[in-house]
């Protein structure tokens, strides 16, 4: 069974792409077939990654690939273990088909308010199209500080949907480990990469609970797949 989960968000420069690729990183690592479907055709930010990493040799491949609509993707769905949705960088009427195919709904948000309101109504603006709030999940990205990180949080959980454990910190080793084909999880930093470890980890929980599979990411002492149809 393949289970589809798709990261969207309502600008670009969020986070989406970063957990795109942390997320298909640690399946592929696990041993899962994972796929990236990119459907910014425009930009196309997961495929330009996957080519760095391809040529730098990075260990373990990932498959990336541009589609133009997410119904395109859901066609070769059934090759992989986990497709991967990276959503273009806007809402529009696409996410709505997205959000319908998809097992779960990641949407990455910063701590300010230029960020969350309008996260938080595109989210409600889903599920006034009937889109369960079950399958809405919101992670935080680019957070500077704890408390920064607990006052999103409350933000959030006060507008009814459920927030990732954990957090991407806002840090330069991030992005610099990305440009050179690396996920969140390969930094040069052992610290970091177990800060982003845990909110990937968060959303494998999630996956687990809702569709039957359990699985550890790599710096989580041991990092394992199990499956249950």
């Amino acid at each position: 069974m393949t289970t589809i989960i798709a990261f969207v968000s309502q600008k670009g420069g969020v986070g989406k792409s970063t957990l795109s690729r942390g997320l298909a990183r640690e399946a592929a690592h696990n041993g899962l077939t994972v796929k990236i479907a990119d459907l910014d055709t425009q930009q196309g930010t997961s495929v330009e990654w996957n080519r760095t990493r391809l040529n730098a040799a990075i260990q373990p491949t990932v498959a990336a690939e541009v589609f133009a609509t997410a119904a395109q993707a859901l066609k070769i769905a059934n090759q992989y273990d986990l497709l991967i949705i990276d959503g273009p960088a806007r809402f529009s009427a696409g996410t709505l088909e997205i959000a319908k195919l998809a097992h779960l709904v990641v949407q990455p948000t910063g701590a300010s308010l230029d960020d969350l309101r309008p996260a938080v109504r595109e989210f409600h603006g889903l599920v006034n199209e009937g889109i369960s709030k079950e399958k809405l999940v919101f992670s935080m990205c680019r957070i500077g500080t704890p408390t920064e990180e607990t006052e999103t949080r409350a933000y959030l959980v006060e507008a009814g949907y459920t927030v990732l454990q954990g957090c991407m910190m806002e840090r330069p080793a991030y992005r610099k480990a990305q440009n050179q084909g690396h996920s969140v999880t390969e930094t040069r930093f052992s610290s970091l990469n177990a800060q982003a470890d845990r909110l990937i980890q968060g959303l494998i929980d999630i996956i687990g609970e809702n569709h039957g599979r359990s699985v550890e990411t790599e710096t989580s002492e041991q990092f394992r797949r199990t499956a249950a149809s």
